[in-house]
Formats: structure tokens, sequence, C-alpha cells
């Protein structure tokens, strides 16, 4: 698993990745209680805007990680956003995608490196 300085993950296997918010960010958020979702063969760009999450403390951007085409999306979450809540890294995973690029990967952070950066904040 990687992260972003902004608080995503993506779990790569060869060229798909599954991505989420980290379990730092739905802290902070609080309950989120509105998600729109991106739309399945939409391409993005790294640090591209891709879902929008409102919860009872904010609003805030989620962004692609990397380079790629939305392949699926958690439709699970449009239903209920408990999973999202309560497993942000598991579960609560918000769309997979077609890496473009996987040396893009090379450049997010690690765990100790994104714990570090937490740690900081």
């Amino acid at each position: 698993m990687k992260f972003t300085p902004s608080h995503e993950w993506i779990n790569a296997s060869d060229d798909v990745g599954v991505v989420g918010i980290t379990s730092s960010a739905q802290e902070e958020l609080g309950e989120v209680v509105y998600i729109e979702l991106p739309k399945v063969g939409a391409k993005v760009q790294q640090g591209e805007e891709v879902v929008v999450i409102e919860s009872t403390k904010a609003a805030a951007d989620i962004y692609a990680p990397v380079s790629g085409e939305i392949i699926a999306v958690n439709t699970t979450l449009l239903e209920s956003l408990t999973s999202l809540n309560e497993s942000p890294e598991k579960e609560g995973w918000l769309f997979t995608m077609k890496i473009e690029d996987k040396e893009q990967l090379d450049h997010l952070l690690n765990y100790e490196e994104y714990l570090d950066l937490v740690a900081s904040d």
C-alpha cells in the first residue's frame, strides 16, 4: 500500500490499483454523510480531483494518487457510508483504476513515511 501527502492510499497489483482514504483522513473528517464517486471509464491524471466527500465537519476533495482510468467504483457506498466511516482502508475503498504509469507509484509514500507525515501534522 502506498500513500499520498493528501491522505489517499492505493493498493496496487500489476497495473490495477484500489484507492481510498486513510483512517487518519476519515478521523479528521468525522462521519462521512455524502459522497460523489467518479464515472467508470473516466481518465484521470495524478493529483486530479476524483471524489467529493462531505462529512459532519467539512467537505473534502479526494485526488487520484496516480494517472489512469477508473474501472470500478464501490457502489455499496451509494447505499450506505458505514464501511467508509468504519473501515476506510479496507471495505470502504472508493474506486479501482487501471494504472497508466506504474513509475508514479515510486513517488508515493510508504507506510513508515506516511506515519511520519501524520505525526508531524
